[in-house]
């Protein structure tokens, strides 16, 4: 009877240490330092469950034929959407541009965090996005974005009145993952990649979005995201039982 495989799982996390300087006739002063912790967490609030999920065949493909949606003007191109996750993930291993963002776009992280942002130029980048079609609504240009292109709650809102996305279902870890008659991956085991995941503290409070980029080898979520940068991270990192999760799933 043979061993089994181990096999590795790799993913990439990075941050910025930021520091504002003053200066004065003594020299340089810092007036202002912060950095986030993309793994912040209070290791008594992870959830108690079991997070091993039920295998999904073809995990470790990133989508497969039916995926492949036709490319009239309207449709959403989950392919390039994903390459464009993967391509502009920031100052995460893994991620390509040199581990830079797309200079195209205003970057937000001084300014409440570019999560937002990122999500939406993967959905709407015309030439390396999904390219959703910006409205009058949900739009960048070469000085910023909208209030629905770069805020959470503005997006949210976006996704829902305007068609271009549906929410799935909202809930703790237990009932987005946990496996139902229904759902036997769970629900979050039937999204694809492409698809969003808001996630929540306070009640009606969107904190953060990020897209799933694909599924590990036993079919575990993974996402990519700005503030912090992750690529290929598992869904759920940094994040604990308090949390509410929000999975969009893009039309």
């Amino acid at each position: 009877m043979s061993a089994p495989v181990e096999r590795l799982q790799s993913f990439g996390l990075g941050t910025r240490h930021v520091l504002t300087l003053l200066k004065s006739d003594q020299g340089w002063k810092i007036k202002r330092e912060w950095y986030l912790d993309p793994l912040e967490e209070n290791p008594d609030l992870i959830s108690d469950s079991d997070h091993a999920f039920p295998s999904r065949p073809g995990a470790n493909q990133q989508w497969n034929a039916s995926d492949r949606q036709a490319t009239g003007k309207k449709r959403y191109d989950r392919i390039k959407a994903v390459r464009y996750a993967n391509k502009y993930a920031g100052l995460a291993w893994g991620a390509g541009n040199q581990n830079r963002y797309n200079r195209k776009y205003r970057d937000y992280t001084g300014f409440g965090g570019d999560c937002t942002n990122f999500v939406s130029q993967v959905l709407g980048d015309p030439k390396e996005g999904g390219g959703l079609p910006m409205t009058s609504q949900w739009f960048a240009n070469s000085s910023g974005g909208s209030d629905a292109w770069v805020r959470t709650d503005g997006f949210k809102n976006f996704l829902l009145y305007s068609g271009y996305g549906r929410l799935v279902v909202k809930g703790t870890f237990e009932k987005i993952a946990l496996p139902t008659p229904d759902h036997p991956r769970g629900y979050i085991g039937d999204m694809r990649p492409g698809d969003l995941i808001g996630y929540e503290l306070k009640k009606g409070d969107v904190d953060h979005f990020a897209v799933i980029v694909g599924f590990d080898e036993n079919g575990y979520p993974l996402i990519n995201c700005h503030t912090t940068d992750r690529y290929r991270v598992p869904f759920d990192l940094g994040w604990d039982k308090t949390t509410k999760y929000l999975l969009f799933h893009i039309r």
